[in-house]
């Protein structure tokens, strides 16, 4: 409990069944269905449809714990309303619950069979209207901003948020909201009163906010990247199936290269080998300089060349 919650010593103290939660943390006005399976938890659960329908819901230090003791449990909670009570086939029990107030244990009755504490409700402190106005705008548009940017919040909230003028309930509604891990979320129930937890609040979605945007700059980046490589994927491929269409263009080359080798090896007199040499060395040029041929001419290129073609320049192709 922080220290400037401040209980409320003139109200009685109240006694609940108390269900200890594992991943939540409920806030008043929130509507959820639990799924308890503990038999303590069941317990409670039937205690209170025999007792006004009233259950005591505190989140837990550690989700792991089956069997959490009191100094596990967090003091400050939410009182809740049952709406409906479900008992399934497999033992466990489904319940549709209503936060009603926030409220703080007091003391703990029973911990062997189930849980039972004594409560007492926690103040909320009053804000100035005017004040309240300009918070409640604030957060509102703020909010807006989160939830456009967070795409695990579905834009129907911001309906529910529009005809909300108290500052303690558009608080509780934001932060039920809000994807913050449960510790945070306790932070924010403990908070003494609404206009703490609207200012909290509203720093944790602008801290948010530039996450997100930072986050949604490095995605657009990665998706033009993607795009890009993809493009560069088709274009080559589509280079491939014009050079299939053409022809292999690394054959030419080869032949003159090879041809170079039979002019060694052909035995010829001097005269015809410095010719000879002279139309290879002549053809691998206009080969290599000329890639924008057109096709009648690459199909020329393709031809067979032989040794009689550069002995005698005027049957060469080239």
């Amino acid at each position: 409990m922080t220290d400037d919650m401040k209980t409320d010593t003139q109200s009685p103290q109240v006694r609940y069944a108390m269900v200890p939660l594992r991943d939540v943390v409920i806030f008043p006005h929130m509507v959820i269905p639990l799924f308890v399976g503990r038999e303590k938890s069941i317990r409670a659960l039937d205690d209170a449809m025999e007792s006004g329908k009233q259950i005591f819901l505190a989140a837990q230090h550690d989700a792991a714990d089956d069997d959490p003791s009191p100094e596990h449990i967090y003091e400050v909670g939410t009182v809740a309303n049952i709406l409906q009570l479900l008992k399934l086939p497999d033992g466990t029990v489904k319940v549709l619950v209503e936060g009603i107030s926030r409220a703080a244990i007091v003391r703990y009755v029973q911990t062997e069979e189930t849980y039972e504490v004594d409560a007492v409700a926690v103040n909320d402190e009053p804000i100035e209207e005017r004040e309240a106005e300009v918070l409640i705008r604030t957060v509102v548009s703020e909010f807006e901003q989160y939830v456009k940017l967070n795409q695990k919040i579905p834009p129907e909230v911001l309906t529910s948020l529009s005809g909300i003028e108290d500052t303690g309930r558009l608080a509780d509604t934001i932060a039920a909201h809000l994807t913050l891990r449960n510790e945070e979320k306790q932070k924010i129930l403990e908070l003494g009163s609404s206009r703490q937890r609207l200012e909290h609040i509203l720093g944790i979605m602008e801290s948010e906010i530039d996450l997100l945007q930072v986050e949604k700059r490095i995605r657009g980046r990665v998706k033009k990247q993607m795009e890009k490589s993809q493009r560069e994927y088709y274009l080559n491929e589509q280079m491939k199936a014009i050079q299939n269409e053409l022809g292999d263009m690394e054959d030419v080359p080869n032949e003159i290269d090879d041809l170079a080798n039979k002019i060694e090896k052909a035995g010829m007199h001097k005269e015809a080998k410095r010719k000879a040499r002279l139309e290879q060395r002549r053809a691998k040029r206009i080969v290599q300089n000329k890639p924008d041929r057109s096709q009648d001419k690459m199909h020329d290129i393709h031809k067979p060349i032989t040794l009689e073609d550069l002995t005698n320049p005027d049957k060469s192709q080239f």
